[in-house]
């Protein structure tokens, strides 16, 4: 509870420092006038951030009865197909009660529903903490003071990281919005938006978004065509930005073999959930720029970014 909003505002205070830092050494403006307006930026972007998951999870709700009906009604079908083919094959033993899963699906969505506003309720109640902290880190720092080594390291990547993923996430939302809306499924740009938050979780992030308008598609949809046009385009957009785009705008960027990144989601996700899984990438990657500045950690550096001991990557393989 203290510890992810404090790492959050340390990410958002590397963000938004070159903002005060612009204002104290361009404008001249006193220090704390200069963090306030970088707060009210700030604090105007997560309010707009809260805000449409509020309505996100508004809309999830009064879609949920709806859908929710739908959904059982095609699951509790298709176990019914299910027990007729077995009753017809003579392994009667093998039959499911459908009403029995059926009670179950109904009292699984309303908990759905509820751990999503319990999640939207938290990120409420951080996004206050990390403004409190957000401001004290900001009021430390000077301005006039140019920083070097492994701490504009960090900064540069990061910055660079978050820049470059906020702008892939806001074109593969709008993208993968405009084909969902084409196709006239429901709550499209509300599928866009989930989107572009789990852009943010390399890897797992985007197979994810692009499986979850499957429900409402199978539900909404009679044709085999349109249900694999929702999955199969959303599919296509992320794999060509996220494996051709992607590595083009990050250049080299945080150097870390996919399986650390993945290493990386898993352990952070174990420990802080989704917030940890979006912050894997980026603190796995300030460690690693900390370790290769020192030689008795080096190793450990060319290690998560995938260079085995003993080998020089700076040399290839000719075949």
């Amino acid at each position: 509870d203290v510890m992810i909003p404090f790492v959050l505002s340390i990410f958002v205070t590397a963000a938004v420092s070159p903002m005060v830092d612009y204002q104290v050494r361009r404008w001249r403006i006193p220090t704390l006038i200069a963090v306030l307006t970088t707060l009210l930026l700030v604090f105007a972007m997560m309010t707009l951030l809260g805000t449409i998951l509020v309505v996100a999870v508004q809309t999830m709700v009064h879609a949920a009865s709806e859908y929710g009906a739908q959904v059982n009604s095609l699951i509790t079908g298709m176990f019914k197909e299910l027990n007729t083919y077995l009753a017809n094959s003579k392994l009667v033993h093998l039959q499911v009660d459908e009403q029995r899963v059926s009670a179950e699906l109904q009292s699984y969505l309303p908990d759905v529903i509820t751990q999503t506003a319990g999640t939207v309720t938290t990120l409420v109640s951080h996004g206050l903490l990390i403004l409190f902290f957000v401001v004290f880190l900001l009021l430390g720092r000077n301005p006039h003071q140019r920083r070097k080594d492994i701490y504009s390291e960090i900064e540069k990547t990061f910055r660079g990281y978050i820049t470059t993923m906020t702008a892939l996430a806001a074109v593969t939302a709008l993208l993968v919005g405009f084909v969902l809306w084409a196709l006239g499924l429901h709550m499209a740009w509300l599928f866009a938006f989930i989107v572009f938050l789990l852009s943010f979780i390399p890897s797992i992030g985007p197979i994810i978004a692009t499986l979850l308008p499957v429900p409402v598609a199978v539900t909404q949809f009679h044709d085999p065509w349109t249900i694999a046009a929702v999955v199969l385009i959303p599919g296509a957009i992320h794999m060509v930005i996220g494996n051709i785009i992607e590595p083009k705008l990050m250049g080299r960027g945080l150097e870390l073999h996919p399986v650390t990144v993945l290493l990386a989601l898993a352990f952070w996700g174990l420990l802080w959930g989704v917030i940890g899984m979006v912050l894997a990438v980026p603190i796995v990657a300030m460690l690693r720029i900390v370790f290769s500045h020192f030689s008795t950690t080096r190793s450990l550096a060319d290690l998560l970014a995938g260079h085995l001991p003993g080998t020089n990557p700076a040399v290839s393989i000719e075949v």
